[in-house]
C-alpha cells in the first residue's frame, strides 16, 4: 500500500469519493473556451471552480491536457478554440536527435497555465487540489510518433530507453512543481501504455512512473496513474508502479479487478466520458452510476469517477444527473 494522506482518507471514508476528470466541461458554465482555458490559468481556474460551486465538488483538478509537456519539449501544437490541443506531426526522428533533445524545465510556455492553475485553486482552500500531467511513454510517443515510440521497444530499445530517461526527468520535476503549487497529488496520464503488452508495459512504462512516484509520492502529495486504454490484462504490470490511486478507463471491467487486488490498492473509474456523459440520456447516466455506487458500497478502495476527462460540450443535465445519483444511492 502507499501510505499518503489522500489515500488514508479514502479507505476511512464512509462514503465514496466522486472525482471525475472534468475542467473542460466547466467551460459552458462561465462562456469559455477551450484555448482559453488552456492558454490562462485564471480561466482554467475559475471553470474547475465554477464546477465545484455548481455540484460542489470535493476534487479540484487542473486540466488534463497532454499537448502541453510535448509542446515544452519542443513540440508544434494545434491549437483550436473548441478542441482539447493536440500535437502535429513528431519532434524526433532517430538516436542522434534524441541525445541532442533539450530538456525544459517546469513552467515552460503552457506548463505555467497549468501550474498557475493549481495555485490558483490551493489558494481558495474550497477542496483537494491536483494537478494533471501525461505519462512517461505516452510523453516519449507524442514526442516520437506513437507508433514509432512502439515499434522501438522491439527493434530498438536503446533509443526509447534513452528518450524515456530524459521525459521521467521532467515529469518529476513537473510533478514536484505541482506540489509547491499548492496540489496534493498529480493525476498522471499514460494511455499509450495501454497500446503495449504486459510485458512492454514491464519494461518501458511501470519502472519510470516508478521512479516518479518514488521521487514525489510523499504524505502530502499522492501519484494518481490514469490509464484509459489499459485492459484487465495489464493490470499486475501496472500495479507495480508504485502510484497511491489506479484510474482506469471503461475496458478495464473494475468490477473484476476489485474482487483481485488487496483492499489497500485504491482503484477509480469509470463511467464512459463519450458514450455515457457526452453522447448518453439523463437515464443512460443514472443507470452506469447506480454500478459504480454498487461497487463503492462492496469495496471502500474505490474512487467513483469518469473514465476519463469529459470532453467540451458534456451537458449540464448529465452532470446533475451524477451527482444526484451517487449523492442520493451513496446515502442510503
Amino acid at each position: 500500500m502507499v501510505d499518503t494522506n489522500f489515500t488514508q482518507a479514502i479507505l476511512k471514508r464512509e462514503h465514496p469519493l466522486v472525482m471525475p476528470i472534468g475542467v473542460y466541461a466547466g467551460l459552458e458554465m462561465i462562456g469559455a473556451t477551450v484555448s482559453q482555458s488552456v492558454s490562462d490559468a485564471q480561466v482554467q481556474a475559475e471553470a474547475v471552480l465554477a464546477m465545484h460551486d455548481r455540484f460542489q465538488t470535493e476534487m479540484l483538478l487542473t486540466a488534463m491536457d497532454l499537448s502541453a509537456e510535448a509542446e515544452a519539449f519542443g513540440g508544434a501544437i494545434r491549437l483550436s478554440e473548441n478542441e482539447i490541443p493536440t500535437m502535429v506531426g513528431r519532434l524526433i526522428r532517430n538516436a542522434e536527435e534524441a541525445a541532442a533533445l533539450p530538456e525544459p524545465t517546469p513552467g515552460a510556455l503552457r506548463t505555467a497555465v497549468h501550474l498557475g492553475a493549481a495555485e490558483h485553486l490551493a489558494a481558495t482552500k474550497k477542496g483537494i487540489v491536483m494537478g494533471g500531467c501525461i505519462g512517461p511513454f505516452s510523453l516519449a510517443g507524442r514526442l516520437f510518433g506513437v507508433s514509432e515510440a512502439l515499434e522501438a521497444t522491439v527493434l530498438d530499445a536503446d533509443l526509447i530507453t534513452l528518450l524515456l530517461k530524459k521525459v521521467t526527468r521532467f515529469l518529476t520535476d513537473y510533478a514536484r512543481a505541482f506540489r509547491d503549487a499548492g496540489a496534493a497529488g498529480v493525476i498522471m496520464a499514460e494511455p499509450a501504455a495501454g497500446l503495449l503488452s504486459p510485458r512492454g508495459i514491464a519494461q518501458f512504462s511501470a519502472p519510470y512512473v516508478q521512479q516518479i512516484a518514488e521521487a514525489v509520492q510523499e504524505a502530502d502529495f499522492t501519484v494518481v496513474y490514469h490509464n484509459c486504454g489499459a485492459r484487465n490484462v495489464h493490470l499486475p504490470s501496472i500495479f507495480t508502479s508504485g502510484a497511491g490511486v489506479y484510474h482506469f478507463g471503461a475496458q478495464v471491467d473494475l468490477a473484476a479487478a476489485l474482487e483481485e487486488v488487496d483492499s489497500s490498492t485504491i482503484l477509480a473509474g469509470n463511467v464512459d466520458p463519450a458514450s455515457i456523459f457526452y453522447g448518453g440520456t439523463q437515464d443512460d447516466v443514472r443507470r452506469k452510476t447506480k454500478e459504480m455506487v454498487r461497487l463503492a458500497r462492496q469495496h471502500r478502495n474505490f474512487i467513483i469517477s469518469s473514465g476519463c476527462d469529459l470532453p467540451p460540450g458534456v451537458p449540464v443535465e448529465n452532470m446533475e444527473a451524477f451527482f444526484t445519483t451517487v449523492r442520493g444511492d451513496s446515502s442510503k
